[in-house]
């Protein structure tokens, strides 16, 4: 099937979180690009407790390219806002990045060129040296080591949020409505078309990175629990694994009873008690987590409430210079 021309070359989508001192640094880099086909930027306001708001205003009014500006009702989480950018996004190829110029803007030319060049559906970026701090480093390590395990995707591929998808792809993936994305997850379920290339990773201009220990305990729990039923059947084989355990030591007791020793005492008793109901409250929780995110998608829970669009405004097509002017003759 043919995609349908788009007027535009490239979409930037940015979703905006305590972003007012670096969102116009990144707007005027972004602008002074120019990729094949041209360039649209679509700004995602995802709840911003500071001024982000009335920047992001401001820079829809003023900018060189068109910009759309998108504002969510309240926040709704980085893979929301991304979403919803991603519904409003018009070109050919759309490169989502962070607001906070971690990721050079120059670099993003590189990226397009070559999932356009290669025919790829989804490109991602990997770092030689990522500057986060030591904690959040980590966290990304095991996210992606847990991706490895529950998504069908290519060994080793580091899933970074820096990535560039086809319009085929993005088309695709903004058919879930579900209050839970988890946008590399609905790409691998789109696409086996994937590349990565190494970019830079700058340290941050401003402040301090939006992503606590919190967020990034819901990000992997969206990962285990929306797109894989693999925690489902590690609590199968646990549940398995203490009743073997279980039946063993019930064989113990009577083989000591039987020879007349005196059966092990309250503290083993309370030890195999204490460790089955752990793996059964771990089970039950698991079990719970689908069936509360089930009852809450099953309840429309939104993915993202849109309060207001800012339309970019079409680019001016240029006046040949040389174009004879009608004068009035009397």
């Amino acid at each position: 099937m043919t995609e349908p021309a788009s007027p535009i070359g490239l979409s930037i989508v940015v979703p905006v979180y305590r972003g007012a001192a670096t969102i116009g640094a990144l707007v005027a880099a972004l602008s002074d690009l120019k990729p094949d086909g041209g360039i649209e930027i679509v700004l995602v306001n995802d709840g911003s407790p500071d001024n982000s708001g009335e920047v992001c205003r401001e820079l829809a009014r003023t900018a060189s390219v068109p910009l759309t500006y998108i504002e969510h009702a309240r926040n709704f989480g980085e893979h929301n806002a991304v979403m919803t950018g991603l519904r409003h996004a018009r070109g050919r190829y759309v490169i989502t990045m962070d607001d906070d110029l971690q990721n050079p803007p120059e670099e993003v030319l590189k990226l397009y060129d070559h999932a356009r060049l290669g025919n790829w559906d989804v490109v991602y970026t990997r770092y030689a040296k990522k500057e986060h701090e030591g904690w959040r480093n980590l966290g990304s390590r095991f996210a992606n080591g847990v991706a490895d395990l529950l998504l069908d995707k290519p060994k080793g591929l580091y899933l970074s949020s820096f990535r560039c998808m086809s319009a085929l792809a993005v088309r695709e993936v903004t058919k879930y409505r579900g209050p839970y994305p988890y946008v590399d997850g609905l790409l691998m379920q789109v696409t086996q078309r994937l590349d990565s290339i190494e970019v830079r990773h700058l340290p941050r201009a401003e402040g301090r990175s939006n992503y606590t220990l919190k967020r990034l305990v819901l990000l992997w729990l969206n990962l285990a629990t929306n797109f894989s039923v693999l925690p489902l059947r590690l609590a199968i084989l646990a549940g398995v694994a203490m009743g073997v355990l279980g039946l063993l030591g019930a064989l113990l007791v009577i083989v000591e009873a039987l020879i007349g020793v005196t059966p092990s005492g309250w503290a083993s008793t309370m030890t195999v008690m204490l460790l089955i109901a752990g793996v059964q409250f771990m089970i039950l929780g698991v079990l719970g987590e689908y069936v509360g995110r089930a009852f809450l998608s099953a309840n429309g829970k939104p993915q993202g409430v849109v309060r207001e669009v800012i339309a970019a405004e079409p680019a001016a097509e240029p006046q040949p210079a040389d174009k004879p002017r009608m004068r009035a003759v009397s």
